[in-house]
């Protein structure tokens, strides 16, 4: 039995398997894809001592440092359920398998919100991305929309319109919310056309994107002609095994968790993206942090 199992392969979870280490608890990391969000990161430069690192780059090195110790075992493979057992919790694994802990942290993380617009899931993979940062190169020389206006979308749009011939920013709103550094060099970008205060509501193709339909018209007509369209309006918790387990969610539907990073279900915390600490500021240092917390209260909770 692991003295800790660890949820998740991002910032959170590998930042909480080198503070384990430390406290020489037998940690088990386990999780379906390595890196979380933060691997769609082209450009991370708010991570103290980095100027820029790519995040991919920045959470290889997490991996490495946690894997270091000798008290970290490291599974890729997805926890299909977490129990109650006498002595802790059992997590079972999507194919079979299982192992037991004494106490358990969730760094799940979130996913990528859909649109929920017509044509959305048919062209899913066929010029529909939610990964700007991932897929730009593929559309070198092409016209392609991203929609939203937050960090992911500006920053997104931005890599993309290094290689796109033409990129369209769709926003409903009339302002962006992204941090002014990456609206800054947005609009310092002559390829790049703002559509605001304007929604997607359908998006067109044949065997793949070939346009979307606004819903008001945009330079004299409500559709664009587009190769790609790309999808960043933010994310939602990954929080479905833990409230299967019976961790309350706060009004906004991620894990409430006290001071000690811990949730309502005694001996299981919870730190990162999926947590209604930090102020909901997902970044990659307020999940370090909170995965280095949510270590600390485990300490504690086990020496009863």
């Amino acid at each position: 039995m692991f003295d800790v199992a660890i949820i998740g392969l991002g910032a959170a979870g590998y930042t909480a398997a080198i503070y384990a280490a430390r406290y020489k608890l037998s940690t088990l990391i386990v999780g379906e894809e390595e890196g979380g969000m933060s691997v769609t990161a082209a450009e991370v430069g708010n991570w103290p001592g980095d100027i820029e690192v790519a995040g991919a780059d920045l959470l290889a090195r997490f991996k490495k440092h946690a894997l270091n110790f000798s008290e970290v075992t490291h599974k890729n493979v997805r926890v299909e359920k977490v129990e109650k057992t006498k002595e802790g919790f059992r997590l079972h694994f999507v194919g079979g398998g299982s192992e037991d802990a004494r106490s358990v942290i969730f760094a799940t993380g979130s996913r990528k919100r859909s649109l929920g617009a017509p044509g959305e899931k048919e062209f899913a993979g066929k010029g529909v991305s939610y990964c700007a940062t991932c897929d730009a190169f593929f559309y070198r020389g092409k016209t392609v929309a991203v929609i939203g206006g937050g960090d992911a979308a500006v920053e997104g749009a931005a890599i993309v319109a290094q290689v796109a011939k033409q990129v369209y920013l769709i926003h409903r709103r009339k302002e962006l919310r992204a941090e002014p550094y990456w609206s800054q060099k947005l609009k310092e970008k002559t390829n790049v056309t703002f559509v605001l205060e304007r929604t997607v509501k359908e998006i067109k193709g044949d065997q793949r994107v070939t346009g979307i339909v606004l819903d008001q018209p945009f330079e004299g007509g409500s559709a664009l002609k587009l190769d790609g369209v790309f999808i960043e309006i933010g994310s939602v918790p990954s929080v479905e095994v833990a409230q299967a387990l019976g961790c309350a969610l706060d009004e906004r539907g991620y894990l409430q968790v006290d001071a000690a990073q811990q949730t309502s279900v005694p001996g299981v915390f919870a730190a990162g993206d999926v947590t209604s600490a930090s102020n909901h500021f997902a970044q990659i240092v307020t999940a370090a942090g909170e995965g280095a917390v949510a270590v600390s209260g485990v300490f504690e909770f086990l020496q009863g």
